[in-house]
């Protein structure tokens, strides 16, 4: 049996999970800098140690209202396709390990076109898990004004 490791954030008062091999670091949320004429999702960029890393409000790119930011809130730095993101969380609980056999696939009733960065879900214990497809997060269009605004 095959198993995979996931990081699983906390967004809206749901629990995501993002493939542990996309994530870079994980890092308290700063400030950050608007960008004029940026994409809706893109709340701005940040300067991590000398590289600037376009940073994304999750919640907004999912048409879930956004919270407000805690002590708990986070940025998790990851990549998507040659490109680091950061993905604004509410709060990053820990690293799972997922067997396979317990990812389902996403339900028909909520698989549409833009559903797509939906990998599937993990049924774990009592607990759902809804795991993130990174790289189909951002279309082609996303992913280039990402790596501009980088």
């Amino acid at each position: 049996m095959s198993e995979f490791q996931v990081v699983v954030c906390e967004l809206g008062g749901e629990r995501y999970g993002l493939d542990i091999g996309s994530v870079y670091e994980i890092i308290r949320f700063q400030p950050i800098t608007a960008v004029p004429a940026a994409p809706a999702f893109v709340q701005g960029i940040i300067n991590l140690r000398g590289r600037i890393i376009p940073v994304v409000d999750l919640a907004s790119r999912f048409g879930l209202p956004t919270a407000e930011t805690t002590k708990a809130s986070r940025i998790i730095v990851a990549g998507t396709a040659g490109t680091r993101v950061g993905l604004i969380v509410d709060g990053v609980s820990e690293v799972l390990m997922v067997p396979e056999d317990a990812v389902e696939s996403t339900p028909d009733v909520v698989a549409g076109t833009d559903s797509a960065y939906i990998r599937g879900v993990a049924k774990l214990a009592d607990d759902l898990v809804i795991l993130l497809e990174l790289d189909a997060l951002f279309g082609d269009s996303d992913r280039e004004r990402l790596a501009a605004a980088a």
